[in-house]
């Protein structure tokens, strides 16, 4: 019986899949904007439902999610934003970049949409944020979805995050690095596990905002407070350990080790490992089609089971 309701359920995946990269996409999706602590936010949704917010990484923003959104709009109400400082929301001077202060921002953000509780995905740094929320807000996070997400078990960036940061390395990095094309190349194709998996314009739909003013800069205050961010996300962990959670990982991942993924699955009651064979750091860009049917299984499998347990109790 059990084989057999997992199968349903990932033909189910397989279908939504299909069906979002139709041609002609049931749920379209709309970019909106709407102010956050006086600075204009970016975001996108599509969608009804039941929420599902996606939190991109360092350098990413709302366009990482494009493969995602169709999918998961089909079953939900999806919200996708460009976090103050990055993408194509404004770039407040003196902005708290910390975990803590971008997770807060994350719930009122949530409030301004009138949103109470969702399913929150979260890639890499966004993937910090995610747990920073749910553990500051847990009763607002139904499942965490954590792909590559950066955590104490991983050596690297620590080591980077300290380099860059430098008060005499920092500002040679803002300041030249828009200008050197290769460098923002070379940074792309280190977080693909095969660069023959490229799609068409991905990497200029990345390198867009990272023209504008203050995107380095920004990088670099997320930096500064990475290794105590770390600490800190450590020490709250046990508070969000009863989150039913799914972790999606690439094998070949070259930004945070895979086998961290083992340690960070220790720390929760229930939780399921996703390692995708030959892919690196951004399997949503690299393999989109297996990436969104494991997470399109697993809120449609946590949802069966939840739905199970509730008419065990009620019968």
């Amino acid at each position: 019986m059990g084989d057999r309701k997992l199968s349903a359920i990932q033909e189910i995946a397989m279908n939504r899949v299909r069906d979002a990269e139709s041609t002609e996409p049931t749920c379209p999706v709309n970019e909106r904007w709407l102010t956050l602590d006086g600075a204009r936010l970016r975001y996108l949704h599509a969608g009804s439902g039941p929420a599902v917010l996606l939190l991109h990484g360092l350098l990413g923003y709302a366009f990482s999610w494009r493969f995602t959104i169709p999918v998961l709009a089909q079953q939900a109400s999806v919200y996708a934003p460009d976090m103050l400082g990055t993408g194509f929301s404004e770039r407040p001077a003196h902005l708290d970049c910390s975990l803590r202060a971008s997770a807060e921002r994350v719930l009122q953000f949530m409030n301004e949409l009138g949103v109470a509780s969702c399913d929150l995905v979260g890639t890499s740094r966004g993937g910090g944020v995610a747990m920073f929320m749910a553990s500051i807000a847990p009763e607002r996070v139904r499942r965490l979805i954590l792909v590559d997400p950066i955590n104490p078990w991983s050596a690297r960036g620590k080591l980077l995050s300290v380099c860059l940061s430098n008060r005499l390395v920092a500002p040679l990095f803002v300041r030249l690095t828009p200008h050197v094309p290769m460098v923002q190349d070379y940074y792309f194709r280190r977080l693909f596990g095969d660069t023959r998996r490229f799609r068409p314009g991905a990497a200029e739909g990345y390198a867009k905002p990272l023209q504008l003013p203050g995107a380095y800069g920004y990088a670099i205050s997320v930096l500064k407070t990475w290794n105590r961010d770390l600490r800190e996300l450590e020490s709250l962990l046990p508070s969000i350990a009863h989150i039913s959670t799914l972790l999606v990982w690439g094998s070949l991942d070259a930004a945070v080790n895979p086998a961290s993924a083992f340690d960070l699955k220790k720390h929760f009651q229930n939780c399921r490992l996703v390692m995708m064979e030959g892919i690196g750091h951004l399997p949503y860009e690299e393999a989109p089609e297996e990436f969104t049917r494991a997470v399109s299984e697993f809120l449609l499998r946590d949802s069966a089971a939840s739905n199970g347990t509730r008419s065990s109790t009620t019968s």
